[in-house]
């Protein structure tokens, strides 16, 4: 068995699915758009250009269960070890694991108490680190004389 079809990947793909998942629930029971709309607002407000979204309740946990239920059912895929998968997930990494965990924790810091999300937040660091490693190392490796060049 190849690393490229080894369960880790599968593994890796589940646990950001099934994280994110647990922290669109975190956020929902501590208010997370209290705190999100007046924000980008106040963004939009001082630079218009930037087309940040204001959500209600409901149309904010239809677009995140409507993905979560798509990373889902690509799951089986993750467990075969799709190349395109694996090239999908290290955006999906980056940015729904680590970039949003780290943004939890240092709105913490910055308005100095618990931002909403925050609870799940180094899940989410963990299991984005997790995918984008997984993901990596099922590339192929290319040859110094490749990487130098």
């Amino acid at each position: 068995m190849t690393r490229a079809h080894t369960p880790r990947f599968g593994l890796a793909w589940l646990a950001l699915s099934l994280t994110l998942a647990v922290h669109v629930y975190d956020e929902a029971m501590h208010d997370f758009l209290s705190v999100y709309n007046p924000n980008a607002r106040a963004i939009r407000a001082r630079f218009p250009f930037l087309p940040l979204p204001v959500f209600s309740f409901g149309e904010w946990l239809a677009m995140l269960a409507v993905g979560i239920v798509l990373l889902m059912a690509l799951t089986p895929l993750a467990f075969r070890g799709a190349r395109a998968l694996r090239v999908v997930a290290v955006p999906i990494a980056l940015l729904a694991g680590m970039a949003n965990g780290a943004l939890h924790l240092l709105a913490s810091v910055y308005y100095g108490r618990w931002m909403p999300g925050v609870y799940t937040a180094p899940l989410l660091l963990a299991a984005g680190g997790w995918l984008l490693r997984e993901a990596r190392a099922g590339e192929p490796s290319r040859s110094r004389a490749e990487a130098a060049s």
